[in-house]
């Protein structure tokens, strides 16, 4: 019954994975991207690539990819006390999680969204949170996901849907998911295009992309290249 969407879209792996999945269900998608003072732009001019590259590249795609919007919110770097948004190394906070949580962000992120899902006439909103592969941030929890579309659907007394493809896969099969979406096409453009390293490295390239190799999302994203790799290798499809 739904036939419109607003993809959370950063540009990284998962939220173009989000993407090429909403495309492929949904008549018109639209995306939003948030400038909130991260320490580097790179991911900003990361999104205008893929977004342009999957027009270009997707013809089954490009007549169903709508307005793309990005939505300021420096509040939350003059909240501080963040590595994704201070000069400060990537260590482990006293309460577990690790410093590059910002406390909020999901939250914000979401609000805003229905707001403007709301304006747009939007019907479900797709963001790329996953509580298997993930640093333990509670606000990319399902129980939180659930909360937020409750609030949000009694709030703007409009039902919204708040989508999360990746929720329950892991990394490996996050790439396997945009193999089955889009093919090799799809899984060179991420490789090539997308940006997840926290550093903002793009100078290094690997085989699963850009990025220093050893911050936690490069990490995450290393560790799942190698199991998609092998988990191809050992499928009973494969000749």
């Amino acid at each position: 019954m739904h036939t419109t969407a607003l993809v959370l879209f950063s540009g990284g792996q998962d939220s173009t994975t989000c993407l090429a999945q909403a495309l492929s269900r949904y008549e018109r998608v639209e995306t939003l991207g948030f400038d909130y003072g991260q320490r580097h732009h790179i991911e900003m001019d990361a999104r205008r690539v893929v977004l342009a590259n999957l027009r270009d590249r997707f013809a089954q795609w490009a007549p169903r990819m709508g307005e793309d919007h990005v939505l300021t919110l420096a509040a939350l770097q003059q909240l501080g006390g963040s590595s994704l948004t201070d000069e400060v190394a990537f260590a482990m906070q006293a309460d577990g999680l690790p410093n590059t949580f910002v406390p909020g962000r999901n939250l914000l992120f979401l609000t805003l969204a229905g707001a403007l899902a709301y304006r747009r006439g939007l019907q479900v909103i797709v963001t790329g949170v996953c509580e298997t592969d993930f640093s333990g941030y509670p606000d990319c929890r399902d129980d939180t996901m659930k909360a937020m579309q409750i609030a949000l659907s009694l709030g703007l007394e409009r039902r919204l849907l708040i989508e999360t493809p990746l929720m329950w896969i892991d990394k490996a099969d996050t790439w396997k998911l945009a193999h089955s979406l889009g093919g090799q096409a799809l899984i060179d453009l991420i490789v090539e295009d997308t940006h997840t390293c926290y550093l903002g490295d793009r100078v290094h390239r690997n085989a699963w992309g850009y990025g220093c190799g050893t911050c936690p999302a490069c990490d995450l994203r290393q560790r799942g290249w190698a199991g998609y790799l092998e988990r191809e290798a050992n499928s009973p499809s494969r000749p």
